[in-house]
């Protein structure tokens, strides 16, 4: 079983400037140091969160995702992060996940923040990616997404490591710091939150709390209000060893969720 290096670079960001982000990121993954799988960046991490969609907005395999693949290939590491795309005459905040041989995958928001109007603005994915990487299954998500539990479900133990990329605020902090340990301990797997600090466009506060949750909801690294970027090691005997030990899921509810639907399908057991 392989270890996996994952690095968090939790930043403030450049309101409403692709170009500056995108030079930003690239100075501060070069910092980096040290050989890593997997590179974790925020939410909309080119523009800060924003509805300007119709003048911030980039079509596939342009600027944002160029830059993400030149990244990967030089780093020889997986970037995560998520940015506007134009698809279609929809817009998307669309996670894309960008491996270092060019070949990606994407998932697009699923739950769209309402109170800021975002479900108005974006149009909401309808399916999970779960990817594979050194033999570890990683589950990528955005950010309000960690408030519905239903949609992180490790039904089977399908996936090792969930993250949550965000631009979630300073006031609601510690719902951010309670729902990552919660789904890591829910569903026996490690869990990577990276937020922003700083502030954006529109004087909202971001406090970061940028975080890895271990697979029982314990802490193993988490700060607040500062930029950092950290590389740190997570260990897949430690985790299979756990789920030997307590093997929670078996006793689980069984359900499924229907592919491009909204409804939850109990699981018949005969």
């Amino acid at each position: 079983m392989q270890d996996l290096k994952i690095t968090l670079i939790q930043s403030t960001l450049h309101w409403h400037n692709i170009g500056a982000n995108l030079a930003m990121f690239e100075e501060k993954i070069w910092q980096i140091g040290q050989n890593t799988d997997l590179i974790v960046l925020p939410e909309m991490f080119t523009t800060g969160f924003t509805m300007e969609a119709s003048a911030l907005a980039e079509h596939m395999n342009m600027t944002t995702f160029k830059w993400m693949r030149q990244q990967a290939a030089q780093t020889g590491a997986v970037i995560v992060g998520s940015y506007i795309v134009q698809e279609n005459g929809k817009y998307y905040n669309r996670l894309l996940w960008m491996q270092p041989n060019g070949e990606f995958d994407y998932y697009d928001k699923r739950h769209l923040f309402r109170m800021a109007d975002e479900h108005l603005t974006y149009t909401p994915g309808n399916r999970r990616i779960i990817k594979d990487l050194k033999g570890w299954k990683i589950f990528p998500q955005v950010c309000y997404d960690l408030r519905f539990p239903v949609w992180s479900r490790n039904v089977g133990l399908v996936y090792d490591l969930i993250i949550f990329i965000a631009n979630w605020p300073t006031p609601r902090r510690n719902a951010w710091n309670v729902l990552l340990q919660a789904r890591a301990a829910e569903n026996l797997a490690y869990a990577v939150g990276v937020n922003r600090v700083g502030l954006d466009g529109v004087e909202k506060e971001y406090a970061g709390d940028s975080a890895v949750i271990d697979f029982k909801g314990n802490v193993i690294y988490r700060e607040e209000n500062v930029e950092f970027i950290k590389t740190l090691t997570l260990n897949k005997e430690d985790l299979v060893a756990f789920r030997q030990k307590f093997p929670a899921q078996l006793d689980a509810d069984a359900f499924s969720l229907e592919e491009g639907t909204d409804f939850l399908l109990p699981q018949t057991q005969e």
